[in-house]
């Protein structure tokens, strides 16, 4: 990320076209806007288009406006986006989803400024800038023929691809801290921090909803001031992501893989808060809520080491029998 932002420091002021792509989540919006505030003209206008949400029937006419009588309804010009953006950031938020035939007019914004209104007769100049974001691969839709390709070269002088949370766990720590910032004042409430525990828990979590997802499971611990809420969601969603295979040729024996299911995901919370707390086991059963010495029988059952190991994969793969207790 201070990659990122070191080369957005490089190119904000120069007003040249930029593509930002990344999964859904992870920040293309305030990047952009953080853009728009280093450019050269960060008081100018700052219009965003969400290009998915409009159709492509009406959304020519929301960029680039009409002109009065251009199709019924029109009882009197408005001006588009593009218009409204003058001397700012236009900002196409899904920039994929633009129909082909409107992608030719897009291309001459891009390269003479120029534009006309659904019904005009004349071109008219402008000055601004462009941004467009996509959680896709464009060459992708380029090779597929949805995407016109010199387009395509025109909205990516430069290009920032935006990591997904799980490849930038290091930073969930300053995003959590950020996030209990912003909500408690939003909900004018005292905010606890998050245990070393729950840290951990959130560090692990794969994150397919990203920056998004991570916001919304902070303000809900906020709301609820219950960080059960938090560890029991994520603990849900692995369960329910992580689930056994079930062989299918009739020899299903629900008891003996409910038992070992059940046993798996023991295995895995009992490992994962140890490693949170350093291996201590005290602090590790007050954590679970558990007694010490039902932790260590629990650690036995598991087959986990009783201290600390290095080769920690090894444990992590381990499997034990399934007891008949």
């Amino acid at each position: 990320m201070q990659t990122i932002r070191q080369k957005v420091e490089k190119v904000a002021s120069s007003g040249v076209p930029i593509l930002i792509q990344g999964d859904s989540g992870t920040g293309k919006g305030l990047l952009t806007r953080f853009i728009h505030n280093l450019s050269a003209a960060p008081d100018a206008a700052f219009v965003k288009v969400n290009c998915a949400a409009i159709p492509g029937t009406l959304l020519e006419s929301e960029l680039f406006g009409y002109e009065k009588g251009a199709f019924t309804g029109a009882y009197a010009f408005k001006p588009g986006r593009v218009e409204l953006a003058e001397g700012g950031t236009l900002f196409l938020d899904g920039i994929d989803e633009i129909d082909k035939s409107l992608q030719a007019k897009l291309l001459q914004l891009l390269q003479d400024g120029q534009f006309s209104r659904i019904g005009g007769q004349e071109d008219r100049h402008v000055h601004l800038r462009v941004i467009c974001a996509t959680n896709r691969q464009i060459e992708q839709e380029v090779t597929r023929g949805r995407f016109r390709q010199d387009l395509f070269y025109r909205i990516n002088v430069v290009t920032i691809q935006l990591p997904p949370l799980r490849a930038r766990s290091e930073d969930i720590g300053n995003l959590v801290a950020y996030f209990l910032e912003t909500h408690g004042i939003r909900h004018n409430v005292q905010v606890r921090p998050l245990s070393p525990v729950a840290l951990r828990l959130l560090e692990r979590h794969p994150w397919p909803g990203n920056i998004r997802e991570l916001e919304n499971l902070i303000e809900r611990y906020v709301i609820l001031d219950s960080e059960d809420a938090v560890s029991s969601e994520l603990l849900n969603w692995e369960q329910t992501h992580t689930a056994p295979e079930i062989p299918m040729d009739g020899q299903i024996h629900l008891k003996k893989m409910t038992r070992q299911a059940v046993h798996d995901l023991e295995r895995k919370i009992i490992l994962r808060v140890l490693e949170a707390n350093r291996w201590n086991r005290k602090r590790t059963a007050s954590a679970l809520k558990i007694s010490y010495r039902a932790l260590l029988y629990k650690i036995r059952r598991a087959g986990l080491p009783a201290k600390r190991v290095l080769a920690s994969t090894a444990v992590v793969t381990e499997r034990p029998a399934i007891t008949t207790d």
